[in-house]
């Protein structure tokens, strides 16, 4: 529906009234649907005797009819959802939730329930527009046939932090009742503006003994773009006391505490917390409580197209089991039955994170030896938040100058610049020469660089100088403007800048067994990428055969964070637990003379004791 988001963008104000009253206006138009009572509807409704917003209404119309060609109510919802302020996405997390996902946890949780009481309660605890609360109206008529009146004021509650979500749900369920000629004056809702981290169910609903089901898409916002308000919000939830947590994590435990005995609970939510560090409280947490749990986690499928998120939709009940079901799936491919394989969750390290995948296997290969960590040191490459303006290909050179392409050409004095390379590339083979660059280099050469003087760089490299001052501008605007530099030239940050001897560089991400380069030049500088510092040249030629080694990349695509094309983390703290074989003096002498990688994959799985295929 671009034509249509594009429309809107261009065409209407940003006041809430005035997009909707546009939006359901059309969708009343296009489906020929009259009605004579609902009082809220008549607010929304565009008559013919307001000329100039009439005229507007007959060409969004046209819009709709020549890219789609029909309204119904997913596209409602996805205008709904389109145009929910970018400023309120970020901070409120709300994300369009595609309907053959909604239809899958409304049957999941609902559709097979074989009787439904007059006390049955659905809630939806971070609504948004109401697209999981239709779906959920339209199983219950058809399993009680009862009207959508009575199934909005006995089993339908909703809840939302925009006053404006929850006046959009009332809007969509009010055209769903419309839509089969269910007329009335008022609808009684029971959805409510407010925040789910503090909000008291027991205040709205006398009695309350918790829902029989919660269905949902929980808010997708990342700790850094919390409000501090927020923040000190979900210092009071328990799933929330390791690392930064982001904002989907409480919601699994605010679910949970208001589930009745027995109800059921079905959220598609980010599938980080199975490994990351403030993952580890919620872990914690479902461990401790051991309630029957299924996943269905769709990897490295980006389910929401206009989000960068690796999701997964998760079944709970509000009973005792230990064991937890897991399988994974094609989101396309969701059907009723899945190849679930059941881990106990004893077997589970809440701590190091969840091998979900193959766990047997990936217990073996991490009680194997020593772990990763405690072995090795790996650092990040060096961060200068802005790479294009420090680091360059020379175009040219000569005696004393390299030169830069960057708007214009420029001299830079070759006694500020050394050697770098982005280890990031090497998700590829390639040739560590072919990698090199310049980085302009701010610093002293000692072994623990310290940052030159504005002075001394203006007399000694007079050029670089110049053509740093002309990028100063760019340069403030790291960290938004609100960077702590300990000079404006200096780096965004002040890691991997030291010299460091024996350095085995590899990507922070790849698709396949990645390239580990061995390099001995202290002088040699890196960046995006990670490297293994601090050990023997020996050393890192055996680690370096063991990583690429086929058990290493299966252990990687079991446990690590996949990203989209099937690219895999190996950041630290996906590594780390990865058990380092311990070789005897004969095996030692074996591994360093052996170049066959054929040959080196085999040896290395059968220390594991396993086959990867």
């Amino acid at each position: 529906m671009k034509n249509s988001y594009r429309y809107l963008s261009q065409h209407c104000s940003t006041v809430p009234m005035d997009v909707d009253r546009l939006i359901v206006s059309a969708f009343l138009e296009i489906n020929k649907i009259q009605f004579s009572h609902n009082k809220l509807l008549k607010e929304y409704l565009i008559l013919k005797t307001n000329t100039e917003e009439y005229a507007k209404l007959i060409n969004f119309i046209s819009v709709i009819s020549r890219e789609k060609g029909q309204f119904g109510f997913e596209e409602l919802i996805e205008l709904f959802e389109f145009v929910i302020s970018p400023a309120d996405r970020i901070i409120n997390g709300a994300i369009y939730t595609p309907s053959y996902i909604r239809e899958y946890i409304v049957n999941q949780t609902i559709g097979k329930r074989t009787e439904i009481s007059n006390a049955f309660k659905i809630s939806d605890i971070a609504c948004g527009c109401g697209g999981f609360l239709l779906n959920a109206s339209i199983t219950l008529k058809q399993k009680t046939s009862k009207s959508y009146s009575n199934i909005f004021r006995d089993h339908i509650f909703g809840l939302d932090i925009q006053d404006y979500s929850i006046n959009r749900s009332k809007l969509l369920l009010s055209l769903l009742a419309i839509s089969v000629g269910e007329d009335e004056e008022h609808f009684i809702f029971n959805l409510f503006q407010g925040d789910s981290l503090d909000f008291d169910w027991s205040v709205k609903i006398e009695q309350f003994c918790g829902f029989d089901t919660i269905l949902g898409n929980p808010p997708y916002v990342c700790a850094r773009n919390l409000e501090e308000e927020t923040k000190e919000k979900l210092k009071k939830w328990e799933v929330c006391k390791s690392g930064n947590s982001d904002l989907y994590i409480p919601f699994f435990q605010i679910a949970i505490e208001n589930l009745s005995l027995n109800g059921f609970l079905g959220f598609i939510t980010m599938n980080s917390f199975f490994k990351s560090l403030n993952g580890r409280a919620l872990r914690d947490y479902f461990q401790r409580v051991s309630l029957v749990f299924s996943i269905i986690d769709f990897g490295s499928e980006q389910v929401f197209k206009s989000k960068n998120t690796y999701t997964c939709i998760c079944f709970i009940e509000n009973r005792k089991q230990n064991f937890i079901s897991y399988a994974s799936a094609d989101s396309i491919k969701l059907k009723n039955s899945h190849s679930f394989k059941k881990i106990d969750y004893n077997l589970l390290d809440s701590k190091k994170g969840w091998n979900l995948k193959d766990n047997k296997v990936i217990s073996r290969i991490e009680s194997t030896g020593i772990p990763f960590g405690e072995l090795y040191q790996t650092r990040h490459g060096i961060a200068t938040l802005k790479n294009d303006i420090y680091i360059f290909k020379p175009v040219s050179e000569d005696e004393n100058y390299f030169y830069l392409q960057n708007g214009s050409l420029y001299r830079i004095e070759k006694g500020i610049c050394k050697d770098i390379v982005n280890s990031n590339k090497l998700s590829r083979e390639v040739i560590l020469s072919e990698l090199k660059e310049k980085v302009i280099f701010p610093y002293d050469q000692q072994a623990k660089p310290k940052l030159l003087s504005e002075e001394l760089i203006k007399e000694k490299y007079p050029e670089a100088y110049k053509y740093l001052r002309k990028k100063r501008s760019i340069l403030a605007g790291r960290d938004k403007g609100n960077g702590k530099y300990e000079n404006w030239f200096a780096f965004g940050r002040t890691q991997s800048l030291e010299k460091t001897k024996n350095k085995m560089f590899f990507p922070k991400y790849s698709d396949r067994t990645p390239s580990f380069i061995i390099n001995s030049d202290e002088d040699l500088l890196f960046y995006n990428g990670l490297a293994v510092v601090g050990s023997s040249e020996t050393e890192m030629i055996i680690l370096k055969k063991i990583m690429e080694s086929s058990v290493f990349w299966y252990y990687i695509k079991s446990t690590s964070k996949p990203y989209s094309s099937n690219y895999f983390s190996l950041n630290g703290n996906y590594i780390r637990n990865f058990g380092i074989c311990e070789l005897t003096d004969q095996e030692v002498e074996f591994v360093l003379r052996e170049d066959n990688r054929n040959t080196l994959n085999l040896f290395f799985e059968d220390k594991y004791e396993l086959i990867v295929k």
